[in-house]
């Protein structure tokens, strides 16, 4: 799994997303191994983040089995072991998923 959130986290960085924090999440719920959490600067920036993940996880055979991205503010990916949240700033610090899940451990790449 940590090359997948290695290329994982290169995608955002590529694509210029900010503060990006990836979350073990696995002790604590069954839903998800792992929460990647970033931030973009405008709307476009974040469907680019999300493209690029998207891309770059395909190749190594994960698959989008969901995405949210209705709103202008939140994007949700979903890759099984791996939930992605891509927000624009405002957003990323009304939900404050960080303190939701202060319980869980921050993965160091």
């Amino acid at each position: 799994m940590n090359e997948n959130l290695k290329v994982l986290h290169k995608a955002i960085e590529d694509k210029f997303g900010k503060d990006t924090v990836i979350l073990d999440i696995a002790a604590l719920t069954p839903m998800a191994d792992y929460f990647a959490i970033t931030s973009g600067q405008n709307p476009n920036q974040m469907q680019a983040i999300a493209e690029n993940i998207d891309m770059e996880l395909s190749k190594l055979g994960m698959r989008l089995s969901h995405k949210e991205d209705e709103g202008v503010n939140w994007i949700l990916m979903d890759f099984g072991d791996i939930i992605v949240h891509i927000f624009d700033e405002e957003s990323r610090q009304f939900y404050d998923l960080e303190r939701l899940w202060a319980d869980a451990k921050k993965v160091q790449l």
